[in-house]
């Protein structure tokens, strides 16, 4: 009977533990990438309004671990988490309970809980006073960026392609490419390299993509399901 019990624990045990892992997708790394060195706009200009809803902010549990565009997160810098907005987009956050503005700057992905916009850094929740609440009614203002150039059809909702391949020649990327119909090649800029990827449709429920990365690699053609940047 115990030993019947043991084993119910350590099975408990390992889905408590894969369920938190699914929850904490910002990791550590030994060699994050520095971040970029962008000047803020002008404060006081009033941007393009793009959206409104809860804002949340995260801090010390995640401080140090690895941000989604490769950074290390500092919670005492100005930056925020954004389901689809391009990296390094600046952000006016508006916090429509007090009237309080911060300018942010995009590096990361999230929110992961359902019905927030936008996960603010400690810093920037200080500066609009949402420390104590938690969470905040904002509206989220560009500040310089050209949307109309989106690889995303809504800001909202996540997009996702699966990545077949990536080659620094351009050539054997098409090659690679013709062997799956539908396939696409895109260039992809990685500071003072090129390289050309191969990707397979645009999806917005990760489940589909995953069943069709799971069907190309049953035909032999191994690839991983991926957020589509801006």
């Amino acid at each position: 009977m115990s030993k019947k019990l043991g084993s119910t624990s350590i099975l408990v045990a390992i889905a408590i533990f894969i369920s938190s892992c699914g929850t904490l997708s910002r990791t550590q790394e030994d060699s994050p990438k520095a971040p970029p060195n962008i000047d803020f706009p002008d404060a006081s200009k009033s941007g393009t309004k793009i959206e409104e809803g809860i804002a949340s902010w995260y801090g010390p549990k995640f401080n140090g671990k690895l941000t989604a565009n490769g950074e290390e997160y500092d919670m005492h810098q100005f930056t925020a988490a954004h389901r689809t907005l391009p990296f390094n987009s600046i952000i006016k956050v508006r916090n429509l309970d007090n009237g309080e503005d911060v300018l942010v700057r995009i590096n990361d992905r999230g929110p992961f809980a359902k019905n927030r916009i936008i996960d603010l850094s400690k810093k920037a929740a200080q500066e609009i006073n949402m420390i104590g609440t938690g969470t905040a009614r904002v509206a989220l203002m560009i500040m310089g960026h050209d949307l109309q150039s989106s690889r995303t059809d809504n800001l909202k909702v996540p997009t996702y392609t699966v990545q077949l391949a990536s080659f620094q020649k351009r050539s054997k990327a098409f090659q690679h490419s013709r062997k799956v119909q539908g396939a696409r090649v895109e260039t992809v800029t990685l500071g003072d390299k090129k390289l050309y990827r191969v990707y397979y449709g645009t999806f917005v429920d990760k489940n589909k993509a995953r069943q069709k990365a799971q069907e190309l690699n049953n035909r032999g053609f191994n690839g991983y399901v991926k957020q589509i940047q801006n």
